[in-house]
């Protein structure tokens, strides 16, 4: 464990000196893109205008034959296209494949300063964030970047989960954690093949005599236990919580519920794996308008945050006051993106 004295130093001579917070970014979602793939590689600009975060996806989905065609896909994607305030992340393969190295060269010495995040699978603990850290130090300092390139993980496995706060104070380098529920499942051996989500058998009887048919069932969340966990840890380190993926692209109402429910525990984002999944995010963890009023009286009536008012009829005080400055930041994050509702919440520029 490093002392708090060299906690902020640089791995190497010459690398930046690594961040002491968080760029603060609009991030409701992170669009995956397959770079091997010439028509949707086509797309990118596009994309770039409609969603917060672009990554390159170089791990799960892309064939085996096609690695070397995804690394130079990305490049030329992140060379060419001017992305503005969207983020430009990637996905490498998972640490203990034998592609990850080739990845971590490709983007390191061809992608320059353009590249903010590097996303990492299946992490286990501690001390492949510490790997990572040392390495993209060096090359941070050969190739001359002016800023380091952060680290984002996955939890998908038991392990990840278990070591999660660990993962989370590992590095200053760390920038958040995204859930992977599918790789998850499997580790943990749960009774499912779908990819995030609920599902039907996993839940509650009503309470009442008679029969299980006569009762009602209510179907519960198989995710709600590790989402938590992820985003206390991440929030205990000021980094972000994300939700993973949602596979089944012809539900986008469960998809959006999947979406609310995270957005409601602290996530900060979701992954979006199809382009009808960009909106449903943008809406989910956009603060609804009616919110986004009542937290702004709140922060009107109570200016320094203390004593105690009335409001429509419900007490607030110096724990709601937190609590709408953080609904009214995330907004003004919005507003800066979306003229139409930076009117609606009444803060236009």
């Amino acid at each position: 464990m490093k002392t708090p004295a060299d906690f902020y130093k640089a791995l190497a001579v010459g690398a930046p000196d690594p961040l002491r917070a968080l760029p603060v970014n609009l991030e409701r979602m992170i669009h995956f893109v397959p770079p091997h793939i010439d028509k949707v590689r086509a797309k990118v600009p596009e994309l770039a205008a409609r969603v917060d975060v672009i990554l390159g996806n170089l791990e799960d989905a892309i064939p085996a034959d096609a690695k070397q065609a995804a690394r130079e896909g990305f490049l030329e994607m992140a060379g060419s296209c001017n992305f503005g305030t969207t983020g430009l992340w990637v996905r490498i393969n998972a640490l203990n494949s034998p592609w990850v190295l080739d990845d971590i060269d490709a983007v390191m010495t061809g992608a320059g300063g353009r590249l903010d995040v590097i996303m990492v699978p299946k992490v286990e603990g501690p001390w492949d964030i510490h790997f990572l850290d040392q390495l993209l130090a060096q090359y941070e300092a050969r190739n001359g970047f002016e800023k380091p390139v952060l680290l984002h993980a996955i939890l998908e496995t038991a392990q990840g989960v278990k070591n999660v706060e660990a993962i989370a104070a590992a590095s200053p380098r760390m920038h958040g954690m995204s859930l992977g529920p599918a790789d998850l499942a499997a580790s943990r051996g749960m009774k499912t093949t779908r990819v995030g989500g609920g599902h039907p058998g996993y839940g509650v009887l009503g309470d009442g005599a008679g029969t299980a048919a006569q009762r009602a069932f209510f179907q519960q969340d198989l995710w709600h236990y590790t989402i938590a966990r992820m985003v206390d840890a991440c929030a205990s380190c000021g980094l972000k919580a994300f939700y993973g993926p949602f596979g089944d692209f012809s539900d986008p109402a469960a998809c959006e519920a999947q979406f609310r429910n995270a957005f409601l525990q602290g996530c900060a984002g979701a992954w979006t794996l199809h382009p009808s999944q960009i909106d449903i995010a943008k809406q989910v963890f956009s603060p609804a308008v009616e919110e986004v009023l009542f937290a702004k009286k709140i922060l009107e009536a109570m200016p320094d945050g203390t004593g105690a008012v009335m409001i429509e009829g419900k007490m607030q005080d110096d724990a709601t006051w937190k609590q709408a400055r953080v609904m009214v930041e995330l907004a003004r994050m919005v507003a800066e993106r979306d003229p139409r509702l930076a009117g609606e919440y009444g803060l236009e520029s």
